[in-house]
């Protein structure tokens, strides 16, 4: 769990994570100024301490004086023990229509070097002669600091080039995409790739993921587009990976701001869809990919209002990521939240919380609990309360009816998380219910429907359900995979359990954990230079 401090008026944007000995280090965008990528490093994917910042916006004149966008940070096939960061710049000049990808370098991961060019500012020759002798002062005394078209021949920074992809203000667009940069690396192939769009079709149809190919080291040439499925306006915050015998592409949608995936054999081949393709729901976003030593992790940061992206923005735990036997790729819980139960809660204990007379019914036996109600609605609660905790069971509907959890739930108002389940069509949903008694009439009552999440549903089988409430951080999966992921702290702490409507429903396997509770830094982690 990562956000910067509400007070800041700062918010997290795109994240970059890279394992290394033992330590996770995040590199993301601080919105709304974008001036520089910070840096902040864990020794489990939780708790994070910031770290020095690892670049800023250039000087006055230089090609990303305006703001810095998405970054990607990798190994440099080229030098051993070495690393790239490939990140977008916006400059003053063109007044951010225009973007470019550039280059940084380090030894450590903690100090980069950016890898600039003498970008002269056009707008010189129409100067003064007294400000044109200011402006030579300001070039000598700075051409020092300039890394200026590497010894290794490199050219940065890179731009979207015709007849590839738009490249020109003057286009229909009125603004060029080439951000999100994301370096793929195998013994065949070197191509980074970023979000452009093509230079044909629909205006709103053009979103592409870009693919230039690296031929001599820091060198890349433009080739056509890895996917370009003419049916979004950018394909944002692309990633390429390889499982098995397999490719997948990862990318984000602002149309319905959910991260999906497409796959190939080849990834010169036309690019495959699954009949669900999306990996995380909506307000998940900018996803971005990368090992540890137990596998692929999928990281992201979440944001409550999509048509707001530069505000109140929290990265979340990661997420598992797995191939299954079929080819499709599967989010699971992050073990690092699992090892972090430390005592179970009593469940042989249940209490009714509806008033109706509903014949409700609940009854333990053969490690079996049957919980429902003949007509109306009943909620059965544990009898202590809960705050950060891990939930897991299996459920499987005996009669007909709607079912769910319940989490955090005040005994007095019933005011808290209420989380459905569509046992039968596959449809999960996570709801905020609660009274407002500052209102009145119809505003009295705060119903706000939070997310929804789906599955393939198979009727009359049992259902593994587990779900995790840490911190401010909400997630359900079912069978194994994570159908709902969100962040909300509208309650902290209340009753929890499960809830009926005309229905009779059996509990298997039941087991409630309490969680430590979640902390942004870790006052313990001595890893690095700068502890």
């Amino acid at each position: 769990m990562f956000a910067e401090l509400s007070s800041s008026r700062k918010s997290i944007g795109d994240v970059d994570v890279i394992f290394h000995n033992g330590v996770y280090h995040l590199f993301h965008l601080v919105l709304p100024n974008h001036d520089y990528i910070a840096h902040a490093i864990s020794d489990n994917g939780l708790n994070w301490r910031r770290v020095n910042n690892a670049i800023f916006i250039g000087d006055p004149g230089s090609w990303d004086d305006l703001m810095l966008w998405t970054m990607h940070v990798s190994p440099d096939p080229h030098r051993d023990g070495c690393w790239r960061m490939f990140y977008t710049g916006l400059s003053r000049r063109d007044q951010g229509l225009v973007q470019r990808i550039g280059l940084a370098t380090s030894d450590d991961l903690y100090n980069w070097t950016k890898h600039e060019v003498d970008w002269k500012d056009k707008r010189g020759e129409e100067d003064p002669d007294c400000i044109k002798a200011e402006r030579a002062k300001v070039d000598r005394s700075t051409s020092s600091r300039i890394v200026a078209m590497q010894n290794d021949g490199s050219a940065f920074p890179l731009e979207a080039q015709s007849p590839h992809y738009e490249s020109k203000v003057e286009s229909p667009r009125k603004w060029v995409s080439f951000r999100d940069p994301f370096f793929y690396h195998d013994s065949q192939r070197s191509w980074l790739l970023s979000a452009a769009r093509v230079d044909e079709g629909p205006i709103v149809r053009r979103g592409c993921v870009a693919m230039m190919e690296e031929i001599a080291p820091n060198q890349f040439e433009s080739r056509p587009a890895i996917h370009a499925p003419m049916q979004y306006d950018d394909i944002e915050v692309p990633n390429l990976f390889r499982a098995d015998d397999d490719f997948y592409l990862l990318g984000s949608l602002r149309e319905d701001a959910k991260i999906r995936y497409w796959h190939s054999k080849d990834p010169n081949q036309p690019w495959k869809n699954f009949a669900d393709n999306v990996l995380l729901p909506r307000g998940n976003y900018a996803g971005r990919i990368s090992r540890d030593d137990e596998g692929w992790l999928l990281w992201n940061f979440y944001n409550t209002n999509i048509q707001e992206r530069t505000a109140n923005n929290i990265m979340p735990p990661p997420k598992r990521l797995t191939r299954e036997a079929d080819g499709q790729l599967r989010v699971s819980s992050f073990e690092g939240i699992l090892n972090r139960a430390y005592e179970e809660i009593d469940t042989g204990c249940l209490q009714t919380t509806a008033n109706a007379a509903s014949n409700e019914i609940c009854k333990a036996e053969d490690d079996a609990l049957t919980i429902g109600c003949e007509a109306g609605f009943q909620m059965f609660t544990f009898e202590e309360q809960a705050d950060c905790f891990l939930l897991s069971c299996t459920l499987t509907m005996l009669e007909p009816g709607k079912c769910g959890l319940v989490a955090r739930l005040d005994p007095e108002s019933r005011d808290g998380y209420y989380y459905s389940l569509d046992l039968f069509k596959g449809v999960a949903s996570c709801r905020s219910w609660s009274t407002n008694c500052e209102k009145a009439g119809d505003e009295m009552m705060q119903f706000d429907q939070l997310q929804p999440g789906y599955w393939i549903a198979e009727r009359d089988d049992p259902v593994k359900i587990q779900l995790i409430c840490f911190g401010s951080y909400h997630e359900l999966s079912i069978n194994g995979r994570i159908v709902l992921s969100l962040v909300d702290s509208a309650f902290i702490k209340g009753m929890l359990g499960f809830y009926v409507e005309t229905a009779k429903l059996s509990v298997t396997d039941l087991k409630v954990e309490k969680l430590e509770s979640p902390s942004q830094s870790d006052d313990h982690l001595t890893h690095g230079p700068h502890s």
